[in-house]
């Protein structure tokens, strides 16, 4: 599996085959560069992509969006993966639409260039919620 920075477009629509208008949790798992680069060199690649993290939430939850929760990733615990994940972090955002429109906004481009300057790379997950443990099954 293959980290990166931005989706490929066959994942877009995957995303948007999704359920309409249910909430959407989106599951980051976050590597981050040593060294940030560009106009951030000289502070760490995380340091880097809170600049743009603490301007996202604000910009999310005043589109009806909340960060539901971050951590860091301290140990794997089944599985393995050469990718090195350092924070993972769930943002719910109303529906696949209103995720698409705040991502590609014009604003989310601006503070994007702290992100580029310290993400390494991501997974992304989309997730819809279910009730109980019957309705996983049904997939």
């Amino acid at each position: 599996m293959k980290i990166a920075q931005v989706p490929e477009p066959a994942q877009i629509q995957e995303l948007m085959q999704g359920p309409e208008d249910t909430p959407v949790v989106m599951v980051n798992l976050l590597s981050f560069k040593d060294q940030a680069d560009g106009a951030n060199a000289g502070m760490s690649g995380a340091e880097s992509y809170m600049k743009y993290g603490s301007e996202m939430q604000k910009f999310v939850e005043s589109k009806g969006g909340r960060f539901i929760w971050s951590g860091r990733v301290d140990s794997m615990v089944i599985g393995e993966s050469e990718a090195d994940f350092h924070v993972i972090a769930l943002v719910e955002y109303p529906s696949r639409k209103a995720f698409l429109e705040i991502v590609t906004s014009p604003y989310v481009a601006e503070i994007g260039e702290n992100r580029k300057m310290g993400l390494a790379g991501q997974w992304l997950i989309a997730a819809t919620g279910v009730s109980g443990l019957a309705a996983i099954a049904s997939r």
